[in-house]
């Protein structure tokens, strides 16, 4: 729990998110139209998405098989009868005058996500309701000087609104629920995640109260679209609300803008209660009823998702809670992983993966698609060092080659002779050389034992590194203490 210390005491930061996720799918939610991210303005607009007088809705199956996939994703309560609801309200970018969603009888029913906090600690949001519903279009308000331009591409396009209970008490709760939320949509296949693209928005309900007191009124800040500006929206109104609040004020339910620019919140409407909507079930959808059959079908069809994944690191690999939630966090991360551990010591290819290899990544600006070493290879790498063929210092400088080239691991040893010396003779030679030159260490040495590490680092150097250590080490042994 994160408290807020005013001038009149502490305060809670009481939180609850609905976010607005994309369903992946070709076609929108009622109608055919392509749902193409960056395409010219008003080319993706079927007669339906602009309201076309006589143009009726027809339900997009796809969608409602992600709704399902996504609701059983979050471990939630998927209803076998659902309705669509129009909700009332006029703008601009909203051609039928009203939005054709779910209120009371949405698709996903009561679920819960865990989230990773730090310290190894973990904590369970509750999922209150996931519906379906149509997003609005775009109001342009940069083309032109005195007017509005509006474009209707994304009127129509599916969405899931994920809508939380109001379970979390700080903005790194609410960031952790985020992150773990578009983890598991990204790996169920539901949602891109990609806030940036607008195709994942969150809406953040703030309030403040004194700890355990009784709820505050909340203000909701709209659409923000990346995990960062959720935490500094957050950190702003909380401090605004106590500001209001110990100033002699009284918080008032409204929609609020965050300005990313001024880090600030800003008043937009006042906020409508759902009456305001005047909702009714629309009359051109028939109730969604299902089987559990078709249900069990769909879960059938799920991925391991990012906690079992974790669990299973944890167990079967031995890795640490912390790396196995590095590892898992994206489903990319974690088949990237598993194809360079496979076979190989899993405690060294999630050092190596997260250690040089995502120092790597992060350096170039690269993906693993765009990665100049491929998982294949960097499994090479492992079982090089493992047959003794490369020590692990020469493990570095081959890593580093790797990334330039390209190249195959076991290309590269021969090309650049990276081989590990094991010769016994040729480390003695090298051991008898460098005691030679330096007598006055040896002599050191007999008084101080702990120099032994010095001598040890010569080895290695007057071998380019290529002496096998665990071989240096006992000679070297032998040679100083004979």
């Amino acid at each position: 729990m994160s408290l807020i210390k005013g001038e009149t005491g502490e305060w809670e930061i009481v939180l609850g998110l609905e976010v607005h996720a994309q369903v992946i799918s070709d076609a929108k939610l009622f109608s055919g139209a392509p749902t193409t991210f960056g395409a010219d303005p008003n080319t993706q607009v079927s007669l339906v998405d602009a309201a076309m007088p006589g143009m009726l809705p027809v339900i997009n199956e796809r969608c409602v098989e992600q709704a399902i996939r996504t609701g059983l994703g979050l471990n939630a309560k998927i209803n076998l009868r659902s309705i669509f609801d129009r909700k009332n309200y006029f703008y601009q970018d909203l051609p039928q005058g009203y939005q054709i969603s779910q209120y009371k009888d949405p698709i996903v029913g009561e679920g819960v996500v865990e989230i990773d906090l730090d310290g190894g600690v973990t904590k369970k949001i509750g999922i209150e309701r996931l519906h379906l519903e149509q997003d609005a279009g775009k109001s342009m308000h940069d083309q032109h000087p005195s007017q509005t331009y509006v474009d209707l591409n994304r009127s129509g396009v599916a969405l899931m609104e994920i809508v939380s209970r109001p379970d979390m008490r700080s903005a790194d709760e609410a960031a952790a629920y985020l992150t773990k939320l578009r983890s598991i949509v990204r790996y169920l296949g539901t949602c891109d995640g990609n806030m940036d693209e607008g195709s994942m928005r969150c809406d953040v309900n703030v309030s403040v109260r004194r700890p355990g007191g009784e709820l505050g009124t909340r203000c909701e800040i709209k659409n923000v679209n990346s995990i960062r500006f959720v935490k500094q929206a957050i950190e702003y109104e909380a401090r605004r609300q106590v500001e209001v609040i110990e100033g002699g004020g009284t918080i008032k339910q409204e929609t609020r803008n965050f300005d990313p620019g001024r880090g600030e919140t800003r008043s937009s409407r006042s906020k409508e209660d759902a009456q305001d909507y005047r909702y009714f079930p629309d009359p051109d959808l028939l109730p969604l009823i299902f089987t559990q059959d078709y249900v069990d079908q769909i879960r059938a069809t799920l991925p391991e998702l990012p906690d079992a994944r974790k669990n299973r690191y944890i167990k079967d690999y031995g890795l640490s809670p912390y790396d196995a939630g590095v590892l898992t966090a994206e489903k990319a991360t974690a088949e990237f992983f598993e194809a360079v551990a496979r076979g190989r010591d899993a405690k060294q290819a999630a050092n190596l993966v997260t250690g040089d290899f995502f120092a790597m990544l992060n350096r170039r600006g690269a993906t693993f698609e765009t990665s100049p070493i491929s998982a294949a290879n960097l499994g090479k790498l492992l079982d090089l060092q493992a047959d003794g063929t490369i020590s692990g210092r020469i493990a570095k400088d081959l890593f580093v080659a790797m990334e330039e080239t390209g190249k195959d691991p076991a290309v590269l040893v021969e090309e650049r002779g990276l081989k590990q010396v094991t010769d016994t003779g040729a480390i003695e030679a090298a051991i008898k050389a460098v005691i030679d030159a330096n007598p006055g260490q040896l002599a050191a040495y007999k008084a101080k034992p702990t120099l032994f590490g010095w001598f040890v680092g010569q080895v290695m150097k007057s071998t380019g590194g290529k002496a096998n250590p665990k071989v240096v080490n006992e000679l070297l042994k032998k040679a100083l203490d004979a």
